[in-house]
């Protein structure tokens, strides 16, 4: 049984839409990478090209991975929670 909560949103709870969630988070891993990549910080001389895309779409892919599962996550929250009001 949730605790009751003394704030009541405004806001709707329409789901999140998961697959924007998923593109977002790939190109904020795709950003997050290319900025880890080329930046100042980068030991030594770097790499092969195949290394630098190789990184910069695993990351992509992670942060998608998340932001997909935190999507769902949500709205399995908020789907599980609506239904204990209407009881």
């Amino acid at each position: 049984m949730p605790l009751p909560s003394l704030y009541k949103s405004g806001g709707s709870a329409q789901p999140w839409n998961v697959a924007r969630a998923t593109c977002y988070g790939a190109a904020l891993g795709a950003l997050a990478a290319l900025f880890k990549t080329m930046g100042p910080l980068r030991a030594g001389g770097g790499g092969t090209a195949v290394d630098h895309l190789l990184e910069i779409a695993l990351a992509a892919l992670g942060f998608a991975l998340l932001c997909c599962a935190a999507a769902t996550l949500r709205n399995r929250v908020v789907r599980h929670l609506l239904a204990d009001d209407d009881r």
